[in-house]
């Protein structure tokens, strides 16, 4: 099927994470001209393990780069419970259970499957690293973009990947038409020295109002910390990283000697992370030539465990519908919101359920959550009574991550759009 009325072919991306780097994928596939522009000085390659679960992992297996990411998953072999002394009291060989996933989904660094799609994409992408986008004109025919640096080009589209506080986002959109919501926590990430010799496994401690991760993906490596903690919206300066840290010591110093070594390692953790738990909400993902594609428009908070799922989901829709309609992005962008509606709705519905029946609110609900463990995991068959306890959690997640049909944009091929037409 060849069309001599084809347009919109050079396409600007705000963020070279995930939503980036995987929609440049699926448009390079189409024939489109794709720009990558990135504020860091380089590829990202830090961050926490993230979950490509349901529908998400089908669309990674569409773009032939499933075998990559299973090779570089996390193959935790289990975790344990540990109390304030980071003594053990409860072992659980299947990492699966806690962490809500089918034997087909797949828990990978964020670092790697960025550096996957990077390599996948970089030879038929432009990426301009240390750059960002200070202005946006739309007119009938484009947007005039103005880069930080000072310079001008002009793009067909332009998409907003740049992450829970996009700055496209900001620049494109109504402030009153957006909304990013609080749900009541914040959370850190940072690696600190691996002290407890975790190899492929990960300690949880459990306390009100909190939850305390430690893991390691291999004996001489460093270790990952996730450190999660309710409290109200506050305002604070997202550059100002040493009252971020101050916040999370000030939450967490009272909760005994394991923690107390983490927060020892706070200061010189060389990749700090700290934000709100939040979702994005928006009245609609386009406006004009501009549209928003994953954590930019409809982050649905990392209690969800979805934000890489909704990312590569999002950008096949995307990047399909772009081939659909032949770069005609008003029909694009009206099918991708359609498709993408119930699907963001059921994951920022998971998002708060999980906070709300996994995060222990009082003493009482701890005490009861712990001794329940620790009676579980001394029984025989500990995984199944397990399974079975967390049976309805489990589906609503499932329910979740496979809350979309895909549709087949196969017959869209490269020579499909014939960049001769252009």
């Amino acid at each position: 099927m060849i069309r001599n009325d084809i347009y919109n072919r050079n396409i600007l991306i705000s963020g070279a994470s995930i939503a980036g780097p995987a929609l440049a994928w699926w448009l390079n596939r189409y024939g489109f001209n794709v720009t990558v522009v990135e504020k860091a000085p380089e590829l990202r390659k830090g961050g926490y393990r993230i979950d490509l679960r349901g529908v998400a992992t089908d669309v990674t297996e569409r773009m032939g780069i499933l075998n990559q990411v299973r090779e570089l998953n996390t193959a935790m072999r289990g975790s344990s419970m540990i109390n304030a002394e980071g003594k053990r009291y409860a072992d659980l060989n299947d990492p699966n259970i806690f962490g809500m996933r089918q034997d087909t989904d797949v828990e990978i660094m964020r670092g790697e499957l960025a550096g996957i799609l990077y390599a996948e994409t970089k030879d038929q992408t432009e990426y301009i690293f240390d750059n960002s986008i200070t202005a946006l004109t739309q007119t009938d025919n484009g947007v005039t973009v103005t880069f930080k640096h000072g310079e001008q080009r002009d793009f067909d589209l332009v998409v907003a990947a740049d992450g829970l506080r996009s700055n496209v986002r900001g620049l494109a959109f109504e402030q009153e038409k957006t909304s990013i919501d609080h749900l009541g926590y914040f959370i850190s990430v940072f690696s600190v020295p691996n002290d407890h010799n975790l190899d492929h496994w990960e300690l949880n401690y459990p306390a009100v109002d909190k939850i305390i991760n430690i893991y390691s993906t291999g004996k001489n490596r460093e270790a990952k910390v996730m450190l999660m903690f309710a409290a109200p919206a506050v305002d604070y300066d997202h550059r100002d990283i040493a009252r971020q840290k101050q916040m999370v010591i000030n939450h967490f110093k009272h909760e005994g000697p394991v923690v107390s070594t983490i927060l020892e390692a706070i200061h010189d953790t060389p990749d700090f992370y700290f934000d709100a738990i939040s979702q994005v909400k928006t009245e609609n993902l386009s406006n004009g030539r501009v549209v928003l594609l994953g954590d930019a428009g409809y982050c649905p908070s990392p209690a969800s465990g979805q934000g890489s799922s909704l990312a590569m989901v999002g950008a096949y829709v995307l990047a399909g519908e772009l081939a659909a309609a032949f770069g005609n992005h008003q029909i694009a962008f009206a099918n991708y919101e359609s498709q993408m509606r119930w699907f963001v709705k059921a994951n920022q519905r998971l998002g708060v359920t999980v906070l709300k029946d996994m995060v222990p609110k009082s003493k009482k609900q701890l005490w009861l959550q712990t001794a329940m463990l620790r009676v579980m995991l001394k029984l025989p068959g500990k995984e199944k009574l397990l399974r079975s306890f967390l049976k309805e959690m489990q589906r609503t997640v499932d329910e979740a991550a496979n809350a979309i049909e895909l549709k087949n944009y196969d017959h869209y091929k490269l020579q499909t759009i014939n960049s001769d037409l252009f």
